[in-house]
């Protein structure tokens, strides 16, 4: 079997592959780790990779599955992990200069349930500054590009994470989804990207951000993979205050179920017109009509506050930041800048702040700091909540209507790498449909649906009520099976090949 081969398969296809023996874990890293070698310096995708740790890993699960021993259902299968996840033998950087270097003396629960499941972590990958970006492009480190044109953003914060498994660097990826931070990357670059019930994957070992939004989650190339994932990391965790202690739903089952007969199905009117994309809207409604086709009872719900969830999204989560990131301060922990004895303490943190800040983070703890200022916290911070609350309520009516609501995942396909960096209300805008389910909790995810006239990928983005994330498989797993009879299998397949690896996509 060809290395190109075994970069393509699905993950449970590969971890099949794993336990009848057709091939060993060392094998199948050494592939990922070429493709890194050979993909990497365009796509830069990975700020760290650790080959030596992960073959050693891989070879110890080849020794475990030798020796007879029951393993997990992905074990051996390779992972590539957001920078924002500590991890105690990789640097975490938060793709800032403020972390830069700092390896965590622990892992968070997330990596921690990954080793244990036996999956082999290759490397970190890529993300805006502290998770505050929509295109991977205010990273300290460079910017991400898409594996579909890269001349174009991978989406984010997490492109590093959704252009790894697009380009075939990693079979799966970590993400975290903060307000749209998973699914936005999944629908500009062809993959599945799953934003868990708030509370329903652990966040401790996460770096903070926005603590009340934050949420962990998997990034895939076919649904039945991203469940698989989900179900390692899913789980109550006594470390994390916010995680929720209830048992995590079947959602392999779900995915692998393909059946949407019955289910009722509510289009957001507030989530579509002015403004989207044409080929979205198209791709979109083609969606819409094929659930009908299966069987799936469709109807229009008017979430009239959605409106306001982007207003509201970006008083609550700077506030949370202000918050969060004054703990880098220069004294505890962090890069420390203009300690040369002739500077006092506050000198010493204004000039670290200055330089370990890029100009996306420093705009953030601006707008948050003054929204809890004092005067201000009620007239910007407290509107903010309340308007969250509201748009919860328009979710609580929406699902006694329906099972699960579905809209575009984006307005628009990838744009151009620095098209937006000095407008960032455009930027601000690419998150229009993932920020209201940040705001209210619920599980959501974005499905590959389809290619654009030019060619980029565009996701249906699928919500359901918290605790109910299998629902989201089952929709995923039926659009999926569809999808691929017409595409003659899976979307990834109509990439346009880099130059540097036609084999691999032809």
């Amino acid at each position: 079997m060809t290395d190109a081969t075994l970069l393509t398969k699905p993950a449970h296809e590969l971890a099949a592959m794993l336990r009848a023996g057709e091939i060993t874990s060392e094998e199948l890293t050494r592939a990922h780790l070429e493709q890194i070698e050979a993909l990497n310096p365009t796509l830069n995708a990975f700020l760290a990779v650790d080959a030596d740790g992960a073959l050693a890993t891989a070879r110890a699960i080849d020794a475990r599955r030798a020796a007879g021993e029951e393993l997990g259902p992905l074990a051996g299968v390779p992972i590539a992990v957001k920078d924002n996840f500590c991890t105690r033998d990789l640097p975490t950087t938060c793709g800032s200069r403020m972390l830069e270097g700092w390896v965590p003396p622990y892992d968070a629960t997330i990596i921690t349930r990954l080793r244990d499941a036996g999956l082999v972590i290759l490397g970190k990958t890529n993300m805006d500054e502290f998770a505050m970006g929509s295109s991977t492009e205010t990273s300290a480190f460079g910017p991400t590009r898409n594996p579909w044109d890269i001349d174009r953003i991978p989406g984010g914060s997490g492109g590093g994470s959704s252009a790894a498994v697009a380009g075939f660097l990693a079979p799966l990826a970590v993400g975290s989804d903060t307000g749209g931070s998973i699914r936005q990357p999944g629908a500009v670059t062809g993959t599945v990207g799953v934003k868990p019930t708030y509370g329903g994957v652990s966040r401790f070992g996460v770096v903070a951000m926005a603590s009340s939004l934050d949420q962990p989650g998997p990034v895939a190339r076919t649904v039945l993979d991203a469940a698989l994932l989900h179900e390692v990391m899913a789980g109550h965790d006594p470390r994390d205050s916010t995680s929720i202690d209830r048992p995590v739903p079947a959602l392999a089952d779900a995915a692998r179920l393909r059946d949407v007969r019955g289910m009722r199905v509510g289009v957001v009117k507030e989530l579509g017109g002015e403004g989207y994309d044409v080929a979205v809207e198209a791709r979109f409604l083609e969606a819409v009509e094929l659930l009908k086709e299966a069987g799936a009872e469709v109807i229009e719900v008017s979430c009239p506050h959605f409106t306001y969830a982007l207003s509201a999204y970006y008083l609550i989560h700077p506030a949370e930041v202000s918050s969060n990131l004054a703990r880098f301060d220069a004294m505890r922990y962090g890069m420390r800048c203009g300690d040369d004895g002739t500077n006092g303490a506050e000198a010493v943190t204004s000039i670290t702040r200055g330089e370990g800040f890029g100009r996306e983070v420093k705009r953030r703890l601006i707008i948050g700091t003054h929204a809890l200022s004092s005067g201000y916290h009620d007239q910007y911070y407290g509107s903010a909540q309340k308007v969250r609350t509201l748009v919860a309520r328009d979710f609580d009516a929406a699902f006694e209507l329906c099972d699960v609501l579905v809209s575009p995942t984006t307005p628009t396909v990838a744009f151009k790498l620095g098209e937006r960096m000095n407008d960032p209300l455009a930027m601000y805008k690419a998150d229009l449909c993932t920020i209201p389910s940040n705001l209210a909790g619920n599980a959501s995810a974005s499905f590959p649906v389809g290619v654009s006239d030019e060619g980029l990928p565009i996701g249906l983005q699928v919500m359901a009520p918290p605790l109910a994330d299998d629902r989201l498989y089952r929709i995923g797993g039926w659009l999926e099976a569809v999808l691929e009879e017409t595409w003659g299998g899976p979307l990834l397949q109509q990439m346009k090949p880099l130059p540097e690896t036609k084999a691999v996509f032809a």
